[in-house]
């Protein structure tokens, strides 16, 4: 079989821990034996980021840049445990925030759907896809651990003149302190990138934080979005027949819960965290969920929304098998090799995305399936299998497909 040809090189993000593992092993068996693939390679592992002092992560984004499409593995993002059990000097921060930054664009999320597993929430009968703000908030935040009695302030010292200062909290123990940001500019490209994803999908969008209480913070976004959807897209909104409206996140919790699905839910950075992952298990598992970082100037990352499995990670370092779900890895190799494909206009490897995607999902309801898919399958009966079993499978519906 001839390799499907690639004109521009996607840029290749390894990865940690058991998602590592999973990251060779789709290449070796469902990547390379089909495409001539061509990658701009970034080790971010942890080891890797610690003797870079994280400069490769920099790098990476910037690549992303150039080449206009990316594809991450799962990375760790080191608390004080990581910092002991990998002697880093330093507690790096999260790479997904720092490429997020560098590229200024929304995550979309949204869940991988297959007949025999039912969400969990009973009225949910189509995706819900997550918009996440991917910039700023508790992720660029500058932290502090108070030692003692003191006071704590804000204070904004202005270009041209303009000045603030306000107390936080006069401290009579210690304490901790966090201070986060966000830009208009930023903002603005976030409400765009969900407009026009509405638009081109043609869902609903619904946007929730929690302004009565964050008066200026998050009535900035409020405000913001208001005001783009009024001038630039409430037309043609009403021209397709789509709704926009913004909700208090708790009240949006209620509505998601109550709803049948079928939309886009925006939220902000950390908010849109949490949802993703709530969303992704009540529809089946964390890893049956897609993410695509799409920024405003048109560059797209596609990574697994879950983390590196650590657990299956030491159960493999002592020699025992796992069985370890690889979809949505697998999903950010098909999204990156499908888009790469159409910003080329190589409609062959535009094809192998999809068809990659099509065999992934037909040998989960052949029933061939890992196990923390096994328990939830309804009407069919499952087979538990090894992660490297389970991506074998789908290659041999996956070479079917290709012949």
């Amino acid at each position: 079989m001839n390799r499907i040809p690639m004109k521009t090189p996607l840029v290749e993000m390894d990865g940690d821990e058991m998602t590592r593992i999973l990251w060779q092993q789709i290449k070796e068996e469902l990547i390379l034996p089909f495409v001539d693939l061509k990658t701009d390679y970034y080790d971010l592992g942890l080891p890797e980021r610690e003797k870079t002092r994280d400069q490769i992560t920099t790098d990476a984004a910037n690549a992303i840049k150039r080449y206009g499409v990316g594809v991450k593995c799962a990375t760790i993002t080191p608390n004080a445990q990581r910092v002991t059990e990998y002697s880093l000097t330093e507690m790096w921060k999260s790479p997904n925030g720092t490429i997020r930054a560098i590229l200024d664009g929304t995550v979309f999320r949204a869940p991988i759907l297959i007949d025999s597993v039912k969400p969990v929430v009973k009225t949910w009968k189509k995706p819900i896809t997550i918009a996440r703000h991917a910039y700023g908030d508790v992720y660029r935040a500058t932290e502090y651990r108070v030692p003692e009695a003191g006071k704590a302030e804000l204070v904004f010292t202005g270009e041209h003149g303009a000045s603030f200062r306000k107390t936080i909290y006069d401290f009579e123990c210690p304490g901790v302190l966090q201070g986060m940001y966000n830009k208009d500019s930023s903002i603005r490209s976030f409400a765009h990138s969900c407009f026009q994803y509405a638009i081109s999908t043609r869902q609903d969008l619904w946007f929730s934080t929690k302004d009565t209480i964050s008066k200026q913070y998050d009535h900035t976004f409020k405000d913001i979005f208001q005001a783009i959807f009024d001038t630039d897209y409430k037309a043609k909104f009403e021209e397709l027949g789509l709704t926009y409206f913004y909700t208090l996140i708790d009240d949006a919790v209620a509505r998601v819960i109550r709803s049948e699905g079928g939309y886009i839910w925006a939220c902000k950075n950390y908010d849109g965290d949490v949802m993703s992952d709530m969303v992704s298990t009540a529809f089946g598992s964390l890893a049956m969920m897609t993410s695509v970082l799409v920024s405003p100037d048109g560059n797209f990352e596609y990574e697994a929304a879950h983390g590196t499995v650590t657990r299956h990670y030491y159960k493999y370092l002592q020699g025992e098998e796992t069985s370890t779900n690889p979809m949505a890895t697998i999903f950010a190799w098909s999204g990156a090799l499908s888009k790469r494909g159409e910003l080329d206009r190589l409609p062959e490897l535009e094809a192998f995305g999809r068809k990659l995607e099509e065999a992934s999902i037909e040998t989960l309801d052949a029933g061939i399936m890992t196990k923390d898919l096994v328990g939830l399958a309804e009407g069919i009966t499952p087979k538990a299998v090894t992660s490297i079993a389970f991506i074998r499978e789908i290659r041999a519906r996956l070479t079917a497909k290709l012949a």
